[in-house]
């Protein structure tokens, strides 16, 4: 089974996700971390993040790996070093490429082939997986965005913060669209353990139907 959820920034998507697997024992596929590690890639290799061409290359030289919650790319783990702000303020503009898209879709659709699993990013429900048999977009207020996103990068300004949400949610308009058979699930006061309760009564629902 696959269960898909997409969602804007700080809408709890890896958290609720990774939780998720836990509890059934599924793989946890970041997909938004596969964006990531090829942005971290193209700045080490000083790559023109506006060069699509150039960006799709690099991400089919390099497929991005997972072994447990480690990332890799090029064969090195990354995990630690695509959390950095620096990496935060340009990867949208690294996967609004089609061509990186391209890709990239492909390899987490190979990934999703491997078995059960819980994928999270942008467009899931809708290009990557749209078979996915349960499907969830998450959803929450931009204040408490902003204040989750606070709470992961403490060392950048509340301003600051909201700024970047700001032109984050901008950039990543175009990808920010809820599958039409997906259940909308708004987290702004519900607490992790009952985001899952919530997807895991969708999931059970649906594999009794």
């Amino acid at each position: 089974m696959i269960v898909a959820i997409d969602g804007p920034a700080g809408a709890g998507k890896s958290t609720v996700a990774r939780s998720l697997a836990d509890r059934l024992g599924f793989r946890y596929l970041d997909t938004g971390a596969m964006y990531r590690a090829l942005t971290w890639l193209a700045l080490e290799r000083g790559v023109d993040l506006t060069d699509g061409p150039a960006l799709g290359a690099l991400a089919e030289q390099h497929p991005v790996s997972f072994e447990g919650d480690r990332v890799l790319i090029r064969g090195e783990d990354v995990t630690v070093a695509i959390r950095q702000a620096e990496i935060d303020r340009v990867v949208s503009t690294v996967a609004r490429h089609p061509e990186v898209r391209a890709i990239m879709r492909d390899r987490q659709r190979e990934l999703s082939e491997q078995g059960d699993a819980v994928i999270e990013g942008r467009d899931i429900g809708t290009m990557v997986c749209p078979d996915a048999e349960v499907k969830v977009y998450l959803v929450a207020d931009a204040s408490e965005r902003a204040r989750r996103r606070r709470a992961e990068r403490p060392e950048i300004g509340a301003e600051a913060l909201a700024t970047d949400l700001r032109l984050r949610d901008e950039r990543d308009a175009p990808q920010m669209q809820s599958a039409l058979d997906a259940e909308t699930i708004d987290t702004t006061e519900l607490d992790v353990n009952e985001v899952v309760d919530r997807i895991e009564r969708l999931i059970e629902a649906r594999a009794g139907a």
